[in-house]
């Protein structure tokens, strides 16, 4: 005799997977991983974080 399956559960992990594998290929479709994406957004950061300390203050700003 089997396993008994919740076949509402199998039916969520299949969608699941599914789904994944999309993102996977879209990813791959469209060049960029998670990782480079978020590695782009850090160096981004940075760097506006180094133009702002290099900013000369005037004292005009209103």
């Amino acid at each position: 005799m089997g396993d008994v399956v919740n076949l509402r559960a199998a039916r969520k992990n299949a969608a699941r997977r599914r789904e994944e594998a999309r993102a996977a290929e879209n990813r791959a479709v469209h060049g960029r991983s998670k990782a480079d994406g978020l590695r782009e957004a850090e160096q981004r950061i940075r760097a506006e974080k180094a133009l702002d300390q290099h900013r000369i203050e005037t004292g005009d700003d209103r």
